[in-house]
């Protein structure tokens, strides 16, 4: 199993009570402490640009200047967005701007991207908000110019929503056609989101990664669902990599996990939120499936990989101010699971041997 880890950039709430100067000193802190650590495959931030649950005053710090800064700090893990919204950039400047990144980075960018549905945010920022039916024929649209423009330098397409005439994109992406032997479709596309009829459609047809619902029963409905579509355009299902995100909260035994949870209800409620908008933040993260003890998290993470989630990519809201859930994870779950001789050289350098 592979493992992503997102870095908080304030859109959670998850850089509250830290001076704005420093934000951008923990995030990179972070992405650098993440880079050397050869359990993650890859670190994460979300294309939104108003906080959740609830819009508030507290800085979010945009995506994609996010993965070029990342870019410049690390020199080994992947860098992804959870998801990057179609509708918010054209996806002729965006799969430009994905290009020079992936050149920045030497190769190491992931494409996430989805029809988006924070609606508070899409107003605000003058987006309108769109029927679903639409934001998802943008999706699709989008995700066939960004292909062309990867794979041949150039897209055009007479679409309803996005029309293209010879849009260039020189140098193309390092991945992709640029590099002999390596990944035919360009940078690798990960279509988010579990919309059974086009949503996951769109993931057959053009999808490296899936990224959808990562409770045991969810996953397993939409695997089945992706498998159906993937058969119906003659599309091998096993070439498509499933993943899911999980909130992590993780405790060496019961009561450290509810002192965990304790501090989850007292870091939302010091952010300022209504105590209903609290309690059901807290239920979500209580009720999510990694939730535990390291051995009761590990056996969830071999289920879930028996039912064939093979990329976890992992929150834990407390990271900007304590790591020791992100290292007890580190140290007691992902040992467990995967590529032992990887695992075996993770477990002597967490230990500094």
């Amino acid at each position: 199993m592979k493992f992503g880890l997102f870095v908080p950039q304030g859109w959670r709430h998850d850089l509250v009570g830290i001076d704005p100067a420093q934000h951008w000193g923990v995030m990179a802190g972070l992405a650098r402490r993440a880079d050397g650590i050869e359990g993650w495959t890859s670190i994460w931030v979300y294309d939104h640009f108003h906080p959740v649950p609830r819009p508030t005053e507290e800085g979010v710090h945009e995506a994609w200047s996010l993965m070029a800064a990342f870019a410049g700090v690390t020199g080994r893990v992947r860098l992804g967005q959870m998801c990057t919204c179609m509708s918010y950039r054209e996806p002729t400047y965006l799969a430009k701007v994905a290009a020079t990144v992936d050149a920045i980075s030497e190769g190491r960018l992931e494409m996430g991207i989805g029809a988006g549905w924070y609606e508070h945010e899409w107003r605000a920022y003058g987006y309108g908000f769109p029927s679903a039916g639409e934001r998802l024929a943008r999706l699709r649209e989008g995700v066939e110019i960004m292909r062309q423009m990867w794979t041949t330098g150039r897209a055009t397409l007479g679409g309803e929503h996005y029309q293209v005439d010879g849009a260039m994109c020189f140098p193309q992406p390092l991945q992709g056609t640029a590099q002999p032997g390596s990944q035919a479709n360009g940078i690798p596309m990960w279509i988010a989101g579990g919309g059974e009829k086009k949503t996951l459609r769109i993931a057959a047809e053009y999808a490296d990664y899936t990224n959808f619902d990562g409770t045991p029963e969810g996953f397993t409905a939409k695997s089945d669902i992706l498998r159906g579509h993937c058969d119906d355009i003659g599309r091998d299902f096993a070439t498509i990599v499933r993943s899911a995100n999980y909130n992590v909260v993780i405790g060496r035994d019961e009561k450290e996990v509810a002192d965990r949870i304790g501090w989850i209800r007292d870091h939302y409620t010091n952010a300022g939120l209504p105590e209903a908008v609290v309690d059901e933040t807290v239920r979500s993260f209580e009720t999510g499936p990694l939730v535990g003890t390291p051995e009761q998290i590990v056996e969830r993470l071999r289920d879930l990989e028996q039912r064939g989630m093979t990329y976890a990519i992992t929150y834990f809201v407390e990271q900007a101010y304590d790591l020791s859930g992100v290292e007890l994870f580190e140290r007691e779950v992902m040992p467990e699971l995967g590529d032992a001789e990887q695992h075996g050289h993770l477990w002597h350098l967490l230990r500094g041997e």
